[in-house]
């Protein structure tokens, strides 16, 4: 293999296990990642048993990928505000509380994308 095509694939190895490193860093450190992650499961699962279609799949795929993205976007942030800031400071606050927040829309909005998706489907299946 030519050498240079060789450092690229290296580097895009490399960035991979990067990425993997960091979701890592946020499942051992960020007890709400927890959570992410068995209603993730149970999303997955339910939406496998009721069966629903690849439209609905990819809503609901969406909504568990902007929920994730804030999650990793919240720690990230948090992270660089505790090493730039190790003393309370009220805009450090400000910004990690920003970053919380965004969390919270990501998963409100994945709670309603859920309900839509998987409600009237598990709905039937259980009161048929």
């Amino acid at each position: 293999m030519d050498p240079e095509l060789k450092a690229k694939v290296d580097r895009r190895i490399r960035s991979f296990g990067y990425a993997f490193s960091g979701w890592r860093y946020v499942l051992r450190t960020q007890p709400n990642a927890w959570i992410h992650a068995l209603i993730s499961v149970i999303v997955i699962t339910l939406g496998l048993w009721l069966q629903i279609s690849r439209l609905e799949w990819l809503g609901l795929i969406l909504a568990m990928m902007i929920v994730w993205m804030a999650e990793f976007t919240n720690t990230a942030l948090e992270v660089v505000v505790n090493m730039t800031m190790p003393e309370p400071h009220p805009l450090a606050k400000a910004a990690k509380d920003v970053a919380a927040a965004t969390v919270l829309v990501g998963a409100l909005g994945a709670v309603i994308v859920g309900l839509l998706v998987l409600g009237p489907p598990l709905w039937q299946r259980i009161f048929g």
